[in-house]
C-alpha cells in the first residue's frame, strides 16, 4: 500500500443506507472515500457498480464489480473489493495492474447457497421438480418412487463456507457428512470425516448427495466426469452451485438420460447462460436455476457483503493487511 492516505481515493459502490455510509466514512479516517452505490438497489438481484467515467482514474480503491472492459481506466488502482465470492475475471493474467490486491465478500453466501442446495436436494428426493411439471401441464400423475435423506451419506466436494453450511443442514437431518478438499487437516463444521481429492473415486459409491461447491481452477474442470459419474449409485443425486464447469454437461446429461442417477440440481452451468439446445433443459430429473442461489435477496448475505468491505476500509486506512486477500 505505498500510496499515502491523503492521495487514496476508495469509490464505494454498495447500496448504503445513510447509517452505514457514516459507518464507512469513519472507518476510512483520513482517507477520501466517493459513495456511488443507490440504497434503492439493495435487494437487486445482483448489485451494479457504476464508477462515474472522473472517478475512475481517481480511484486506488473501488468497492463492487466494475466491468473488466473498464480495467484500464484505472490507473491507480491498489485494491479491488468484490461483491461476489468469485473473483476470476479480475485475477487472470494482464488484467488488473501488476501488484493490485483483490479481496472478495468469501463468507457472505454460505447461508443463502446452502439453503438453495437444501431446498434443490428435497425437491428432486420427492419429485417436487416433476410435479412442478405436472401441475403446468394440467396432469394428475403419480410421478412414482421418493427418496429420504435420513441415513444417507452426503459428499461435500469443496468444504469451504458454503460446503460446512451444507453439511450442517445435512446433519440435522440425519444425514452422515463425508467431505473432501484440499487441505484435510483444516477441520470444518458439519463434516464428519475429512479425506484429500485422492480419495473421491472411492467415496463417491457410497454418496446419496453430492454436494459441489469448489472454485474453479485447472484441478477442478469436469471433476465429474463421465468416469467418476459412472461410480455413483443409481439413485445418487448431484448438486452443483459453485463453479458449472466442475461438472462435464455432456456427462451429466448421458447419465440422467439412461437412468443411472436419480437426479441434478444445478445452479450453475457450463457455459452459462446454459445454451436452449442443451439436453440438460429436456431431462425431466434435472432441476435447474440460473444462478441465482447467491443473489442479494437474503438481508443477511447483504449484511455479510458490507460487513466484509467495513473491515476491509478499516484495514486499508491502517495500512494493515486485508481479509480475504486472494492469492494470485
Amino acid at each position: 500500500m505505498g500510496i499515502e492516505n491523503t492521495h487514496k481515493l476508495i469509490v464505494n459502490c454498495l447500496p448504503l443506507n445513510e447509517g452505514e455510509r457514516r459507518a464507512f466514512a469513519k472507518a476510512a479516517r483520513d482517507v477520501p472515500q466517493e459513495f456511488v452505490g443507490d440504497e434503492a438497489h439493495r435487494g437487486d438481484m445482483v448489485w451494479s457498480a457504476a464508477v462515474p467515467e472522473e472517478l475512475r482514474s481517481q480511484a486506488t480503491a473501488v468497492i463492487g464489480n466494475f466491468p473488466v472492459s473498464q480495467v484500464a481506466q484505472y490507473t491507480r488502482l491498489e485494491w479491488l473489493q468484490t461483491f461476489s465470492a468469485g473473483v476470476d475475471a479480475y485475477i487472470r493474467p494482464g488484467v488488473l495492474p501488476r501488484g493490485t490486491m483483490v479481496t472478495n465478500a468469501s463468507g457472505a453466501y454460505g447461508q443463502s447457497v446452502s439453503e438453495h442446495m437444501f431446498a434443490t436436494m428435497w425437491a428432486l428426493m420427492k419429485n417436487l421438480n416433476r410435479y412442478a411439471s405436472n401441475q403446468h401441464d394440467h396432469q394428475w400423475q403419480d410421478e412414482g418412487p421418493v427418496l429420504s435423506p435420513e441415513g444417507g451419506i452426503a459428499l461435500i466436494i469443496g468444504v469451504g463456507d458454503i460446503g460446512s453450511h451444507f453439511a450442517q443442514l445435512a446433519q440435522s437431518i440425519g444425514m452422515r457428512t463425508f467431505g473432501v478438499r484440499r487441505h484435510v487437516d483444516v477441520p470444518a463444521k458439519g463434516i464428519e470425516k475429512m479425506y484429500g481429492f485422492e480419495r473421491l473415486e472411492a467415496l463417491l459409491p457410497l454418496a446419496d448427495v453430492v454436494a459441489m461447491a469448489v472454485p474453479r481452477s485447472p484441478q477442478t474442470h469436469h471433476l465429474l466426469n463421465a468416469d467418476r459419474l459412472g461410480r455413483l449409485k443409481s439413485t445418487a443425486i448431484v448438486i452443483n452451485a459453485g463453479r458449472g464447469d466442475a461438472i462435464d454437461p455432456e456427462a451429466l446429461a448421458d447419465a440422467l438420460h439412461n437412468g443411472r442417477l436419480h437426479g441434478a440440481g444445478l445452479d450453475v452451468t457450463e457455459p452459462e447462460p446454459l445454451p436452449a439446445e442443451s439436453p440438460l433443459w429436456d431431462e425431466p430429473h434435472c432441476l435447474i436455476t440460473p444462478h441465482v442461489a447467491g443473489g442479494n435477496h437474503l438481508e443477511k448475505t447483504s449484511e455479510h457483503i458490507i460487513r466484509i468491505a467495513l473491515t476491509n476500509v478499516s484495514r486499508y486506512a491502517k495500512q494493515q493487511e486485508l481479509l480475504n486477500l486472494v492469492r494470485y
